[in-house]
């Protein structure tokens, strides 16, 4: 490393421009980039390995901004090493259609790693990475060709230790050995707040030893030679992730704001930033770096020999292990096997030969049987329900600190942390991940789901018990609200499939798709299997399908039945009392609204044409379902109270879910 005046010139270069981003901005954390400068000059100065020029180079280590309010830090570091975020975009920041938005925020900005912003989701994710790279290793790795070795780096504060996520993820990553995550603490005893001893007494050290972590410190955060020797420790450690406590000082710098909340979360003023910059030596302009601060700071020379380096390691890997190398480009670039699509078609003519009455919960494993074997990069796992969820498969192994080639991951009752270590296993590549647990609990993790599709990441969620059917354990555990407000949620495709084959299709759709998560949500009780016209395997992944035309055939519908999952059971045999009664009624299978209101209005038309009274059956809340009938008479049958405690047949009495209520419905709507 280089002397420690550069060092501090190199710190001073991030807090001017960290505070002169928020000032022009008038908007922005400015605290936590000029408290932390000196640890992320440590960092990306000696230790970080990464190339500027191609941030998505597979060798790379992973820095993650979880305290990620402190954008501007992350923004001045990657502007003064070398990557494509120019002087013009921090002078944007926080602006409409910027590079650098208020949080860090994947595939907008190069360089960074993953969304941040709420408080403890970053370690999250880089817990989710560092098990990835660890599994990845161990299936790939061969003696003298250590193709996957990389460390993953995440900065956290204090907000990220009080959320409650970073005790169920902290947790497992010392569980799993997760040697090569190393967290820097920014201990600086500041919240929005003030002062956080009120709020937050923890013994931060004995803490994470109990978690089975490496420990060193405090240190001091503003001495970055200290900081580099404790990252070096750390470096060393060969079976346990490292936190490094840095004591530190928020809104380092400020004469008049350093040490207080009002450096937190907001702009320091015209005044306050000319006596920074004289405290700390910065003698230019707003927005002005001089060039031998961008040359001694500039990564790209060292990170474009790093990439070669491991370019040619690669080259010889592949040389000797040609099917491997295969394999590995394949799962990094998230392309399927070839023969995907051929193993999803013997599914569902499995599914459609076998015609089996079960939950759609069995359904989704059955599914799971059949394509998991053949996608090496399926990982899946639960929230200690395995045997609820049914999110294992014939053959699979579980994960342990010893088997890191297991498939199935055993998270424990820690729905959030799962959830959203899964979001970074899916940001890190070369797995397609989910996770399973009560559709009641999808609550707990809902932030991360959410996260999810604003990352646009593959990340599937299986989500088990879904309704009233469940029966005896009652409200606490009956799903009402849950599907309807996982569909409110952009880019997350929900799935609630009617049986074996819809489960297949369910299942493939989440995989195959690339561009966001999904959701595949099922049942406790045993569902009849569809008698459908035809089994389409295209119609169906539309997200809804004509599954029963009217008995006197297409035109001459007098009522549309629309449901999901094991309601359409119930569709379907509502459609044949009336059928006796002189009632045309087609039946609408609607497993994904998301999937079909994507589709062209003609597609849209032909399921739910227009003028035909409806009738939706879901046992859920009914509000989302009266936009399907804009301009046509319809009614709902569903849910809008918690459930209660009793057997399910007692319940779908209880609460109207027979062919009795849904004929009477119909009855009602073509009188009017």
């Amino acid at each position: 490393m280089s002397s420690e005046v550069s060092l501090k010139t190199r710190a001073a270069a991030v807090r001017a421009l960290s505070m002169d981003a928020v000032q022009r901005a008038k908007s922005g954390h400015p605290g936590m980039p000029m408290g932390m400068a000196d640890i992320a000059v440590a960092l990306f100065s000696g230790h970080l390995r990464h190339n500027p020029s191609n941030p998505h180079w597979a060798g790379r280590d992973r820095f993650i901004l979880s305290n990620g309010h402190g954008s501007m830090l992350q923004y001045a570091m990657l502007h003064l090493t070398g990557y494509d975020l120019s002087m013009e975009d921090i002078k944007n920041f926080r602006q409409m259609g910027s590079k650098t938005p208020g949080h860090p925020e994947v595939d907008v900005t190069p360089g960074v790693e993953t969304t941040t912003g709420p408080l403890g989701q970053g370690i999250a994710n880089a817990v989710g990475m560092a098990l990835a790279e660890k599994m990845l290793a161990a299936e790939f790795n061969r003696e003298g060709f250590p193709i996957v070795d990389n460390r993953t780096y995440v900065f956290l504060g204090d907000g990220c230790m009080m959320e409650g996520i970073s005790h169920e993820v902290c947790s497992l990553a010392g569980v799993w050995g997760l040697n090569k995550l190393i967290a820097y603490y920014d201990d600086n005893g500041i919240s929005i707040d003030g002062d956080i001893k009120g709020w937050f007494a923890d013994d931060t050290r004995k803490r994470f030893e109990a978690y089975g972590w490496n420990v060193i410190g405090p240190i001091d955060g503003h001495d970055a030679l200290a900081v580099s020797r404790a990252t070096e420790e750390a470096k060393a450690s060969a079976d346990k992730p490292t936190l490094i406590i840095c004591r530190t000082v928020i809104g380092q710098g400020s004469p008049n704001r350093a040490g207080t909340s009002k450096a937190h979360g907001e702009a320091l003023g015209d005044e306050e930033i000319a006596l920074t910059r004289a405290n700390i030596g910065w003698n230019y302009p707003p927005f002005e770096v001089p060039a031998e601060v961008y040359e001694a700071m500039d990564c790209r020379p060292a990170g474009k020999a790093m990439e070669e380096e491991w370019n040619a390691l690669f080259a010889a890997y592949e040389a000797k292990y040609p099917e491997l190398a295969a394999e590995f480009k394949r799962r990094l670039a998230g392309d399927l096997p070839a023969d995907f699509e051929e193993h999803v078609m013997n599914a569902l003519c499995e599914a459609q030969a076998k015609a089996e009455t079960v939950a759609t919960r069995k359904a989704s494993q059955k599914a799971l049987d059949a394509l998991a074997p053949h996608l090496p990069e399926l990982l899946g796992g639960s929230a200690d329900l395995t045997g609820s969820n049914l999110t294992n498969w014939k053959g699979v192994e579980r994960l342990t600190h010893d088997n890191m080639c297991g498939r199935h991951i055993s998270y424990g009752v820690r729905e959030f942390g799962m959830s959203a270590i899964q979001n970074g296993i899916a940001l890190y590549g070369g797995f397609i991940p989910f996770s399973g647990t009560f559709l009641t609990f999808s609550d707990y993790a809902r932030n991360a789901v959410r996260m999810a599709a604003l990352m646009k990441q593959r990340s599937i969620f299986v989500y088990t018990h879904d309704s009233i059917g469940l029966g005896e354990d009652g409200p606490t555990h009956q799903s009402i609200e849950h599907v309807a407000s996982l569909r409110l949620i952009p880019g997350l495709d929900v799935w609630r499939p009617a049986d074996t084959v819809e489960a297949v299709v369910a299942w493939a759709e989440a995989i195959e798709r690339r561009n966001g998560p999904s959701c595949i949500v099922c049942s406790r009780q045993n569902v009849t299997f569809l008698d459908r016209d035809e089994v389409d395997a295209d119609a169906i992944a539309r997200g809804g399908y004509v599954a029963a035309e009217a008995p006197a055939g297409e035109g001459k519908a007098e009522v549309i039945l629309v449901a999901t999952g094991s309601e359409t059971e119930l569709a379907m045999k509502t459609r044949a009392i009336l059928a006796a009664q002189n009632v045309q009624a087609r039946v609408v299978s609607m497993p994904c609204c998301d999937v079909f209101d994507r589709q062209d209005a003609e597609w849209k038309t032909s399921v739910l044409p227009a003028g035909v009274p409806m009738l939706a059956i879901e046992a859920g809340v009914t509000g989302l379902w009266y936009k399907y009938m804009q301009g046509r008479k319809g009614d709902v049958v569903g849910i809008d109270t918690f459930g209660e405690s009793a057997p399910a047949s007692v319940l779908w009495k209880h609460f109207g879910f027979t062919v009795e209520a849904c004929v009477q419905k119909v009855q009602a709507l073509l009188a009017e």
